[in-house]
């Protein structure tokens, strides 16, 4: 009896293999981004240039990121639009901020002086 009740726990499906071809896919295309933008850290010189590249390829890996370590390329579109129209409103919002409070500070300076 004791031999019937080993084996009703015995797993008879097959291990699937390991996407081991897209783990690595996404690990060369990470690294490539990442010397890319070593690339134009030490090649260009510093300013806004630079700064707009840098913060596009940061963009980019952290969608690349998104999509694949958290799966949300198999989501459905209304939930990735869910989540990219709240970022582009709040990375809106930070463009104007700055702005403006580089437009106080300009305007605050230039009137104590």
């Amino acid at each position: 009896m004791a031999h019937h009740i080993e084996n009703d726990f015995q797993q008879t499906a097959e291990i699937p293999k390991p996407q081991t071809k897209a783990i690595w896919r996404t690990f060369f295309i990470l690294v490539g981004l990442t010397a890319l933008e070593f690339l134009f850290a030490f090649t260009m010189d510093a300013g806004t240039a630079r700064n707009a590249i840098f913060i596009i390829l940061t963009i980019f890996k952290a969608f690349y990121i998104v999509a694949e370590f958290m799966h949300l390329k198999h989501e459905a579109k209304s939930l990735i639009w869910s989540i990219i129209i709240p970022l582009a409103l709040v990375v809106w919002l930070m463009v104007a901020l700055l702005a403006e409070g580089s437009y106080y500070y300009e305007s605050i300076t230039n009137y104590f002086k």
